[in-house]
């Protein structure tokens, strides 16, 4: 009688737990060879290799069995190890699982179980103390689409575009900055025609920002902190009419921060020659402007922080 009941009950067992894993069989039989190594043998890719180690877009990381969502963008950060890094998971998506040896403990998609990588503790690599290090081949990644109604854009002109993109980017919650031109006469102007002072062009920044984040007046406190608004012929060595000092205004609410601001540096005795123009087209200026300081891999040599608020 009792065998008879525990075959029923290994049946029934057999049952659901081949019902539970249906959705995902078609998934696991669409997989690569490599993709199963990681996901089902529990391997691990090569460090730097996977496909989001550097990824930075605004969006959720999704496991590749199930789609189960694990991970939020704003979760990440770059650890150099090699491998996506998290310092927290999407509550109840993550499964802890310490190895067999106690040395290390694995990460799988509670939901279905795939293997993620292993979690370590106690590094002080972020304030929550932890770090998911993660396969990208375990994941897929959603990005955001929605549009931000928080994204706005602010242009400053401080002398050469590099040096002043290369300190604005690195600001939370600047999105993007673009190196182009503004304020002249001609369409589309190519850098050349511009440093020939026969556009009447500005070497400037357009700065797209989350206003939730940060405010277009702390924008502001770092553009005149980041270059020289007293110099009247350039910044720097840098000299000429491409190099003037100018703040290109959207709104008058805009106006209104710029000329306070300035009235508080010339109240501490600084003599300021920003000139607060209305924004014109802006002209996105050659590849290789952009991200320059980045892609040499050096610092700006006529910009420089100097606290002055």
């Amino acid at each position: 009688m009792y065998k008879i009941m525990w075959l029923f009950l290994l049946v029934g067992l057999t049952f659901l737990f081949s019902e539970e894993m249906k959705p995902w069989i078609t998934k696991l039989n669409s997989l690569s060879t490599f993709e199963k190594h990681v996901l089902v043998d529990k391997g691990t890719e090569r460090a730097f290799s996977g496909e989001y180690v550097n990824t930075k877009e605004n969006g959720t990381y999704v496991c590749k069995v199930c789609g189960a969502a694990l991970y939020k963008s704003d979760d990440k950060f770059d650890s150099h190890c090699g491998w996506p890094s998290f310092d927290d998971a999407i509550p109840g998506a993550i499964k802890e699982i310490t190895d067999a040896d106690g040395s290390r403990t694995e990460i799988t998609c509670a939901n279905c179980g795939a293997h993620m990588g292993h979690v370590f503790k106690g590094e002080g690599l972020t304030t929550k103390n932890v770090r998911h290090c993660v396969n990208s081949v375990s994941l897929e990644f959603q990005k955001k689409t929605t549009a931000d109604p928080q994204l706005k854009k602010a242009y400053f002109a401080g002398g050469c575009f590099w040096g002043v993109e290369y300190y604005l980017e690195k600001m939370a919650g600047v999105k993007e900055v673009t190196s182009g031109f503004m304020g002249g006469e001609v369409a589309n102007p190519s850098y050349e025609e511009v440093v020939g002072h026969g556009t009447g062009h500005l070497e400037t920044v357009e700065v797209v920002y989350d206003a939730s984040i940060v405010s277009y007046e702390t924008l502001a406190k770092a553009f005149f902190e980041i270059h020289d608004p007293t110099q009247r012929d350039g910044q720097g060595p840098d000299i000429g009419s491409q190099y003037l000092s100018a703040v290109f205004v959207s709104s008058p609410k805009e106006r209104e921060t710029i000329e306070k601001l300035i009235s508080i540096l010339e109240k501490n005795g600084l003599h300021i020659a920003t000139k607060v123009l209305p924004a014109a087209p802006f002209y996105k200026a050659e590849g290789y402007h952009q991200d320059y300081y980045e892609r040499k891999g050096s610092v700006p040599y006529c910009h420089r922080r100097v606290k002055r608020f």
